[in-house]
């Protein structure tokens, strides 16, 4: 092995070797913090360990290493790399899934899985990293400066802007992790998630502060610190009255395998659609209930919409019923369109009158990348085996509501539901209800499924709108619009649940303004790296 770059050596020599325990040990608060296994309550202080060492991390050329009292901030990409290297981690941690998602569904052989949940780890850890080069840009020298301080909530919440606008994979936003936390997770319906997110970074700000500061406000600014956690986490087990619910629908967990193609033989396939029509209209929940709304999630099997035994099987669960249903299936060509191409597919869910007639269907518009299409494929032939389990397609176009006899139905097919600037656009379009249709099978038994959950919950408390989550393996859920989920049936199982809900009109100021706020923080950023880098001695 040749000697280190002097580039990297110049990076790596003057870092203090606390500086990378601390940014290790912030990688696994943030770990922690999210299903699974979910430590919530650590969010106040995951990010502390990380903001010390940026703010601590090397000493000036004229002292020893040993001598930490006099430890200044990292230079730019000293603070990337400290950053980048627990962004890496925390990923790493919290979605490991992709691995058996690409290996076991997706046919990847297990060396190629690894590498490209590294690469995955290695890009999108690029933002922890980013925010590491800014406040340190901030910084500019000086450990205790009170510009980087009032700077740091805003730097990361346009990073996380960033995330989720460039890379377009806002996976577990900070503020995700007190969806629970209902008295605080309402300012989402102002601020959108970003706003939860600011409002821990900015205590875990306020902890890195009372270490760094003069050591004679050190435990003034500690006492504060701890009191702002137990009285904004004490605020969890402050619990609105329950919202009303005047509806019921019937959502079948359909739990349907994840099975190759030459699996699905006729006799199956005809087996699956009679179980899940006896479900659909005998069992306890629709016996009891008779609801006017009946849902099929997204799933693995080969249903088509312009499949007559499919299209037969639902359209007789809708005029046996007299409900109206909806059925995740496999769109082609596009809704009241000509196929481009014959292979021109989506992934849709099909909406059946009462008559048993398809009377609307949505098509996904947020395609998974490497999972439903190929990005940039010239570049990535192989990648095409990804594809063989789930489909080519692609995307829709609209978000307007199906209306399902009088119900503005806002619907979103599995993933989309971690976007919330696409999900609050069905509300603002009229929905009165929103709808996610989801295959979490894809995730295994992994944290997945809690993980899509939680975010799930979270766009219930920025629209303020019911939230009826339908899934294939589970977790099917009836989520009212704080966030709580009042109704769940058990994963894995082939059942059926009785789901209130009601029709909400108000639209929330984040409905209607969207990520305002998050833009606001990406302004106030640029201008505190402007005022550092013009003014790097004013503190």
């Amino acid at each position: 092995m040749g000697p280190v770059p002097s580039c990297y050596s110049f990076l790596l020599r003057r870092i203090h070797p606390n500086a990378w325990l601390l940014a290790l040990l912030s990688a696994v608060l943030q770990v922690l913090i999210f299903p699974l296994p979910g430590l919530y309550w650590l969010s106040w202080i995951a990010f502390t360990p990380l903001i010390v060492a940026l703010l601590r991390a090397r000493t000036p050329d004229t002292l020893q290493l040993d001598d930490a009292a006099v430890l200044v901030p990292a230079t730019p990409w000293q603070g990337f790399l400290l950053a980048y290297v627990s962004g890496i981690l925390w990923y790493a941690g919290t979605c490991y899934w992709i691995y058996d998602t690409m290996h076991h569904y997706g046919g990847l052989p297990a060396p190629v899985a690894t590498i490209m949940l590294v690469a995955f780890c290695l890009y999108l850890g690029l933002y922890h990293g980013l925010f590491g080069f800014l406040l340190a840009l901030v910084a500019r020298r000086r450990s205790v400066n009170r510009v980087a301080f009032m700077a740091l909530p805003f730097l990361w919440v346009a990073v996380e802007l960033a995330r989720s606008r460039v890379t377009s994979f806002p996976w577990e936003l900070l503020g995700s992790a007190q969806v629970d936390h209902i008295s605080l997770s309402r300012i989402a319906s102002f601020t959108g998630v970003y706003g939860i997110s600011f409002e821990i970074m900015l205590v875990n700000t306020a902890f890195a502060a009372a270490f760094l500061v003069w050591r004679e406000k050190r435990n003034l600014l500690l006492v504060a610190s701890l009191a702002a956690t137990v009285m904004l986490q004490g605020g969890r087990w402050l619990q609105p009255p329950p919202e009303p619910a005047d509806r019921s629908a019937l959502l079948v967990q359909t739990n349907i395998p994840i099975l190759m193609g030459d699996t699905w033989t006729k006799d199956y396939f005809d087996g699956t659609l009679r179980d899940l029509t006896w479900i659909s209209l005998h069992s306890s929940a629709a016996s009891n209930q008779n609801p006017a709304l009946i849902v099929w999630p997204e799933s693995p099997a080969p249903f088509f919409t312009g499949d007559p035994l499919f299209r037969d099987a639902v359209g007789n669960v809708a005029r046996t019923s007299g409900a109206w249903v909806i059925a995740g299936a496999i769109g082609t060509p596009a809704m009241g369109e000509a196929a481009a191409t014959p292979t021109d597919t989506f992934n849709s869910a099909a909406l059946f009158n009462p008559a048993g007639e398809l009377a609307a269907r949505y098509d996904k518009i947020h395609l998974v990348p490497f999972g439903e299409y190929v990005p940039a494929r010239s570049y990535f032939p192989f990648m095409d085996m990804l594809t063989k389990a789930v489909g080519e397609f692609q995307r829709g176009h609209s978000r307007a509501p199906l209306n399902a006899g009088g119900i503005p139905l806002g619907l979103f097919i599995c993933y989309e539901s971690i976007f919330p600037d696409e999900i609050r656009q069905f509300a603002r379009n009229g929905a009165q209800v929103l709808l996610n249709v989801s295959n979490d099978g894809w995730y295994g038994d992994s944290g997945a499924y809690a993980q899509h959950l939680q975010m799930t919950r979270m766009r219930a408390i920025e629209n303020h709108r019911w939230l009826l989550s339908a899934t294939n393996t589970g977790v099917t859920a009836a989520i009212d619009p704080d966030g709580r989920v009042v109704a769940r049936v058990e994963r894995k199982l082939r059942t059926t649940l009785s789901a209130p809900y009601a029709l909400l009109s108000a639209n929330t100021f984040y409905t209607t303004h969207g990520d305002w706020f998050a833009y606001a923080c990406a302004i106030i950023s640029l201008g505190a790296l402007l005022f550092a880098r013009f003014k790097p001695t004013l503190q």
